[in-house]
């Protein structure tokens, strides 16, 4: 066995299991499950439509490359969105679909590691547990930046010593931010281009929630913005990682892609030629629709506006939060240690958070996540009401 599946720790889910083994909630209220980010707005009817009608190509094996059809989607789709010099973005060069962004993380990582030279990957904290098991797996140490109040929740790179630069091999940026929903500016991004230039590492821009932004006229950039906006039309040392998961609610399609640098691709292409994981025909086809079509997704965003806008007039009087900007998460300081908080709810008021120290690492002096929790506003606006007044309720028995 791989030595390295021992540096594993407990994914946070199965960490909030234990913590939540043995407590019986009150049986007369309805659960409300708020700790895992699975988007339960309706699918599209018409991606679903296409599914059906190209059932047929389950007949066929898929290349793992891709359809055509399914990387111009794509291509065009990123030209529309991040405002990309035209035709810089080649569905030929610079696309390659994936089954969703976990697998594509973790399978990324794996390509661009070469452990033999002490490799360093650098990571926000608190953070998403592939970017940490990924490195592990690959041989990597892990640099953690804590995202906390001070700095906005988005990682200080003009802190991070030249040592740790010289060591980096690969820089996980996630924009909008798990757990926190901030956005890096472009300004932010170009920062973390030129360290990637002056100390030759490779950016991996996980972006998957940036079609879930709350103010319709100010959608978050992206690292294929920021290198457009610098001139930078070739995308050198930049991927970037998108999903249809959380912008179309599609998480069980397993649909999105990787583009960016045409060199890295070409090797990550090769890699994954031999990791076997080539996208059905059905799913690609599906998928192409879904990347064309942008009414669906602007009528999602206008469901978790409501969400939100319900859910912190709530809870705005009586828990500390950052403003939501973007994602479907709110990152609330809890008045109690996190883990009591989340353990106490669920014991009285059955609902279920994600204590936000799982997220997170121990870094130093302290834990980022420590005395918070990671609310996911996924349900129906009625059942995350529901769940906010009883989290309300529990936190005004706590002054009791």
């Amino acid at each position: 066995m791989n030595p390295n599946l021992d540096l594993l720790h407990p994914y946070p889910f199965e960490r909030l299991t234990k913590l939540k083994a043995g407590i019986q909630p009150p049986p007369e209220l309805t659960p409300i499950s708020l700790s895992i980010g699975e988007p339960k707005h309706q699918s599209p009817a018409f991606v679903k439509q296409v599914l059906i009608d190209n059932v047929d190509a389950v007949a066929s094996y898929p290349t793992t490359r891709g359809d055509h059809s399914l990387r111009e989607a794509i291509a065009d789709w990123c030209q529309r969105r991040f405002k990309l010099a035209d035709a810089s973005l080649s569905a030929d060069k610079h696309v390659l679909p994936v089954n969703g962004t976990r697998e594509a993380l973790f399978a990324f990582t794996q390509a661009m590691i070469d452990p033999q030279q002490h490799a360093l990957v650098v990571s926000p904290n608190p953070f998403y547990q592939i970017y940490e098991g990924a490195a592990l797996l690959a041989g990597a140490q892990l640099h953690y930046l804590d995202c906390n109040a001070e700095n906005g929740f988005i990682s200080d790179l003009s802190e991070v010593p030249a040592e740790i630069w010289q060591r980096c091999q690969l820089l996980h940026l996630c924009t909008p931010g798990n757990p926190s929903g901030a956005v890096m500016t472009i300004d932010q991004l170009q920062q973390a281009i030129k360290l990637a230039d002056r100390y030759d590492f490779v950016i991996a821009s996980d972006e998957c929630y940036s079609e879930v932004y709350l103010n319709e006229a100010t959608p978050p950039p992206g690292i294929l913005q920021a290198c457009t906006e610098m001139g930078r039309n070739d995308y050198k040392r930049c991927v970037a990682f998108h999903s249809l998961s959380k912008r179309s609610n599609l998480p069980g399609l397993r649909s999105g892609f990787v583009a960016g640098d045409a060199e890295i691709l070409s090797q990550f292409l090769r890699y994954r030629t031999y990791h076997g994981c080539a996208m059905s025909g059905m799913v690609q086809t599906a998928s192409a629709a879904a990347w064309r079509d942008e009414q669906h997704v602007i009528d999602n965003r206008r469901q978790y506006r409501e969400k939100f806008a319900a859910v912190t007039d709530i809870l705005g009087a009586v828990l500390t939060f950052p403003e939501p900007q973007a994602s479907f998460y709110l990152w609330p300081q809890t008045p109690i240690d996190d883990t009591e908080f989340a353990a106490r709810l669920f014991a009285q008021q059955n609902v279920t958070l994600l204590p936000g120290r799982y997220l997170s690492r121990d870094n130093g002096a302290d834990n980022p996540g420590k005395n918070r929790v990671r609310m996911a506003l996924v349900a129906e606006t009625e059942e995350c009401i529901e769940a906010a007044l009883r989290i309300k309720q529990f936190v005004q028995s706590l002054k009791d």
